[in-house]
C-alpha cells in the first residue's frame, strides 16, 4: 500500500503559519506619530546609527529589533535649591522643554540610552542653574524677579549648547519662581523701602532748591526792571506823558471840562460831567 503523506503546500503553509506565530511579533513594527526608531542587526553590525525608520509599519528579521523613540517636544518642571554668591539659599522652581534631535537618536541611544532625561537633561540643567544663579547675590536676585528673562537666556544659552553635543534640542527654559528665604527677603524690602524714602526726600530737597533759585532769579529781575526804571522816568517826562494823555481824552466824545495848567505839578485837570 502507498504511503500517503501531508501534501508539501500544506507542510510549507504550516511552517509559514508556525514562524509567524512565533516571530511575527518581532517582524512588525508600527511606528506611532511622534516616533523615530533604528535597526539593530543581532548577528552582524549592530546598530545603525544613521538609518532612520519613519511612523507606519515596519517589516524587519525576527532575530534584529527596532529601538524606538519619541521624539515629540515633552516638558519637565523641576524644583531645586541652590546658593547664591554670597551664601544664601534660593530656591528655583523651572521648566524646561525639549526632545531628541531625530536624525540623531541612533547616536543617543549608543551613548546615553533611554534614560537620557534623567542621566543628562536633569544633571545638566541642575549644574548649570547653580553655576549661574551663584554669580548673584540674594539682593540681585530679588531685583531680578521682574526681569527674569535675563537669567532664563543665561541658563539656556549654557545648557543648550552642552545637551545638543549629546543629541537632545533644548527647546525652552522658563523660571516660574525665584524664592528668598522670608527673613531675607523682607530685610530686603524694608531697605528698599528706606533707599525710596531717601530718594523721595532728596527729590524733595532738589525741588525747593529749585523753586527757590526761581523765586531769587524772579526778585532779582524785578528788582532790575525798578532800578531801570526809576532811573530813565524823570519829572519832564511825566509831564509829557501827562499832556499826552489829556490829548487823547480830549478826542472822546464824552462831556468833560479841560483846565490846562491848573492840576497838580502844573497837569490838566479834568471835570467830568
Amino acid at each position: 500500500m502507498e504511503n500517503q503523506g501531508i501534501p508539501k503546500p500544506i507542510l510549507i503553509g504550516g511552517a509559514i503559519l508556525i514562524f509567524f506565530l512565533f516571530f511575527g511579533s518581532k517582524m512588525f513594527y508600527n511606528i506611532k506619530p511622534g516616533e523615530k526608531a533604528v535597526q539593530f542587526f543581532t548577528l552582524s553590525g549592530g546598530l545603525d546609527k544613521d538609518k532612520i525608520y519613519n511612523q507606519g509599519l515596519n517589516i524587519i528579521a525576527p532575530w534584529n529589533r527596532l529601538e524606538v523613540y519619541n521624539v515629540k517636544f515633552q516638558s519637565t518642571a523641576e524644583i531645586m535649591e541652590v546658593l547664591s554668591v554670597d551664601g544664601l539659599p534660593i530656591r528655583v522652581d523651572l521648566s524646561f522643554r525639549y526632545n531628541p534631535i531625530p536624525e540623531k537618536i541612533g547616536y543617543l541611544h549608543d551613548e546615553i540610552g533611554r534614560e537620557y532625561l534623567e542621566s543628562i537633561i536633569k544633571p545638566e540643567i541642575r549644574s548649570i542653574t547653580r553655576e549661574v544663579i551663584g554669580n548673584y547675590e540674594a539682593e540681585e536676585l530679588y531685583s531680578a524677579v521682574k526681569g527674569i528673562k535675563a537669567i532664563e537666556e543665561e541658563i539656556y544659552s549654557i545648557a543648550s549648547a552642552s545637551l545638543d553635543q549629546k543629541f537632545i534640542f533644548l527647546d525652552a527654559i522658563l523660571i516660574k519662581d525665584i524664592t528668598l528665604p522670608q527673613k531675607l527677603r523682607a530685610g530686603i524690602e524694608k531697605k528698599l523701602v528706606q533707599e525710596q524714602e531717601a530718594l523721595e526726600y532728596k527729590y524733595k530737597l532738589e525741588k525747593e532748591e529749585k523753586e527757590a533759585e526761581r523765586k531769587r532769579i524772579e526778585a532779582q529781575g524785578i528788582a532790575d526792571f525798578q532800578s531801570i526804571v526809576t532811573k530813565t522816568i524823570t519829572e519832564k517826562l511825566l509831564k509829557w506823558k501827562g499832556v499826552e494823555a489829556t490829548q487823547e481824552i480830549s478826542k472822546s466824545n464824552n462831556s468833560k471840562v479841560i483846565v490846562i495848567g491848573n492840576g497838580s505839578d502844573d497837569l490838566p485837570i479834568i471835570l467830568g460831567q
